[in-house]
């Protein structure tokens, strides 16, 4: 190759770096803007409902105002998280009222004490942003793909506050076995742009208390963590599996979209009467606070699988991995505890190897272990994920997620199967 070829090549480099350093940080600054006001507003809606109790009556008829509001956008169908990853599979544009239906449906559900999370939604709202920013610029289908996937990084990055964990998790959870690689650099600006405005704002993000760790390596911590994370791949394939029924089963006997989500709403406050604890409502960070400092109770994993189940499959909006870190670091405190690791470390466990069953995320699950609690784990935190994440199978919380290539063996699985 000659000189001036490669002067043209890495002009072309540099071009391309400095108009993704300019969008991707725009992007950045304005999802990160949109994610610090969900933020402060679902904290609102939180503090609210812990004030006054008698929110939580209300439950139905915020899910009858939200089934409205998104029957009268025609966005009722629209799929979610999934409709996300659909629309950067074939290079389809996010329509922009995505954003602020998931927003006010997410912010009334946690209101009125839905057992839901924001990430999820965080993910919605930013892809529905950025595609718009990038219709502005008429941005051709594969600069598209890649907005969309700087909007999801950056509203992620601004509400949970792990910058490197939400531009990997977004590259990494379209496709299992595949990293758009191509995307690095514009989701790492864009999730570290939106953290930045997030921390100038006053978003903490997600801190948890530091744990336990075992002395060095140790066969027996390793065998523990081992077996702790087989159970969490079973736990995963769990959720994933009430998660899904639940939403079938509300459809195939309840097909008005009214009818289910009110009697989906009937249900959360019923069986918050009866549990006589608001433990399971909203998010729970708290209580996954709590389980990380070990303590949590037996059955605190299942109550909040069952909630969850219950509050998503019935039409209420919001996002299911922080109810997913919920339901694993209690397990894990409690099981991590019977099999003879630190209950708190138990819970970081847990918490990080049903987030990668469930996801399929592992080189991400991984990172996130480093940015919550440090790089001193990273032997037993790794270990988790790979075993959660080969055991959890073709289980996924998101229905379009494909398994591109096998976790068995390297060989590519046909897009179109699961």
């Amino acid at each position: 190759m000659s000189i001036s070829s490669r002067t043209r090549s890495a002009v072309k480099y540099l071009k391309t770096f400095l108009k993704w350093l300019f969008c991707a940080g725009a992007v950045g600054l304005i999802c990160g803007a949109v994610g610090v006001s969900f933020h402060y507003m679902v904290d609102i809606a939180t503090k609210l409902r812990a004030a006054r109790s008698w929110l939580l009556y209300l439950l139905p008829a915020a899910g009858l105002f939200i089934v409205f509001l998104y029957r009268v956008l025609k966005m009722e169908d629209d799929g979610g998280t999934n409709h996300i990853f659909q629309a950067i599979r074939t290079g389809e544009r996010v329509p922009l009222r995505m954003a602020p239906l998931i927003y006010i449906g997410t912010v009334l559900t946690h209101l009125c004490g839905g057992s839901a999370g924001k990430e999820g939604a965080a993910l919605q709202i930013g892809g529905s942003v950025s595609a718009f920013f990038g219709g502005l610029f008429h941005f051709n289908e594969k600069d598209m793909r890649i907005i969309t996937l700087c909007g999801m990084s950056a509203v992620f990055s601004a509400i949970f506050g792990t910058p490197v964990t939400a531009a990997l998790f977004c590259l990494e959870v379209i496709s299992v076995g595949v990293i758009y690689y191509s995307a690095l650099i514009p989701c790492l600006i864009s999730a570290l742009v939106a953290r930045q405005l997030a921390l100038y704002l006053g978003v903490a993000g997600l801190v948890l208390p530091s744990v336990a760790l075992p002395a060095g390596l140790e066969f027996t911590s390793l065998l523990q963590t081992g077996a702790l994370s087989m159970l969490c791949a079973g736990l995963g394939i769990m959720l994933c599996m009430g998660l899904h029924i639940s939403g079938g089963l509300y459809k195939k006997l309840l097909p008005n979209s009214y009818i289910r989500v009110a009697a989906g709403g009937a249900l959360v406050v019923l069986l918050s009467l009866v549990t006589g604890t608001r433990d399971y409502n909203g998010a729970g960070l708290g209580i996954i606070v709590s389980a990380v400092s070990g303590e949590a109770l037996p059955w605190a994993f299942a109550a909040k699988l069952l909630f969850t189940a219950l509050t998503l499959g019935a039409g209420y909006k919001g996002g299911e991995i922080v109810p997913t870190l919920f339901i694993g670091s209690t397990f894990g405190c409690f099981t991590g505890g019977l099999l003879g690791l630190d209950p708190g470390f138990g819970a970081a466990l847990g918490l990080i190897g049903v987030f990668c069953g469930v996801v399929n995320c592992p080189i991400s699950s991984i990172v996130l272990s480093v940015e919550l609690f440090g790089g001193d784990g990273l032997v037993y935190f790794a270990l988790a994920c790979a075993v959660s994440y080969m055991l959890s199978g073709r289980f996924s919380l998101y229905s379009a997620q494909r398994i591109v290539y096998s976790k068995l063996e390297p060989t590519y699985v046909n897009a179109e199967t699961r």
